[in-house]
């Protein structure tokens, strides 16, 4: 009976332990080499590999941490690392992030494509890759005050959001004053398309990805109006993709080989919520396009 209860006990556990960013740092994570002292009121989340509730916040916490747990420079190698003992569930897709409104708008500034955490294809929990290093876009704007973002969807099991957000400064010498990339998106959460089991077919969802909006970043903030309705984005983390649900691979799908490992290539023009649509010549954007307002301070 003890073994048995034993045995329960170590398979709930192992179920329950998924994968967790801990460089840099997430907020209130206790899996850390190193992390600030807690805010006042603030412990330590025991909980940080769980997913993220389907109807609930995105991230676990909206409160920084009190100092930055890593410094970046623009144009320079970073390094974001997991934990090894948490289930991979066979990849999936992953999402690197910069915001610098606490996460409510996110640029995305590199990619893991297919076979998150693992070097090829493979069913197993156990992940081969537990450290990405890429070469942060030299146009990323200096912040003392910015947000680094993890974004998790998983190929095997129960259709689940993982996420972890850190805070930390960028520096950046060449006096970049924003960014534009594609807008983070949340599978698998309230407002979003569900990303199925991918059985096998690592193309499955990357339409999502590759049709995300793109969307500029400044460190002064980002403050946007959806103009054909008048809705503030601050509510983009619970609004529907503009992809359709239905379409589980990009539109030339390819066999799952090597993972995808792409650093996104910002455009300069495109700021709209339709990637296909264009702002008028006028200084008017067209329905479904962003005005977009700098209000915040570092």
């Amino acid at each position: 009976m003890l073994f048995k209860i034993a045995s329960v006990a170590a398979l709930v556990s192992s179920v329950a332990a998924h994968m967790a960013m801990n460089e840099p740092c997430p907020r209130f994570s206790p899996n850390c080499a190193t992390q600030p002292q807690l805010p006042a009121g603030q412990s330590y989340n025991h909980n940080i590999k769980d997913p993220i509730a389907y109807d609930g916040p995105v991230f676990m916490s909206d409160v920084p941490w009190p100092q930055p747990v890593a410094s970046w420079t623009a144009g320079q190698p970073v390094t974001v690392g997991f934990q090894a003992d948490g289930a991979a569930h066979g990849g999936g897709h992953c999402q690197f992030a910069i915001s610098y409104d606490n996460g409510k708008t996110a640029a995305i500034v590199h990619k893991v494509m297919e076979h998150c955490f693992f070097n090829d294809p493979l069913d197993s929990n156990t992940a081969e890759v537990l450290k990405y290093t890429f070469t942060l876009p030299a146009d990323i704007p200096a912040s003392s005050n910015a947000q680094f973002i993890w974004i998790w969807t998983n190929a095997v099991g129960y259709r689940e959001l993982y996420t972890g957000i850190s805070d930390i400064t960028i520096t950046n010498s060449g006096g970049s004053k924003s960014y534009t990339g594609k807008s983070a998106i949340y599978p698998n959460h309230a407002g979003y398309d569900t990303i199925p089991a991918f059985n096998g077919d690592y193309t499955t969802g990357l339409s999502l990805y590759d049709n995300a909006p793109n969307v500029t970043i400044t460190s002064s903030g980002y403050i946007a109006e959806q103009l054909s309705n008048k809705k503030p984005i601050s509510s983009r983390i619970s609004e529907p993709s503009s992809s359709n649900s239905s379409e589980t691979s990009s539109a030339s799908p390819k066999a799952p080989s090597s993972t995808s490992t792409d650093s996104e290539t910002p455009s300069s023009t495109a700021l709209s919520v339709n990637p296909t649509s264009d702002q008028s010549t006028d200084g008017e954007c067209e329905p479904g396009t962003l005005k977009l307002l700098y209000d915040h301070e570092n």
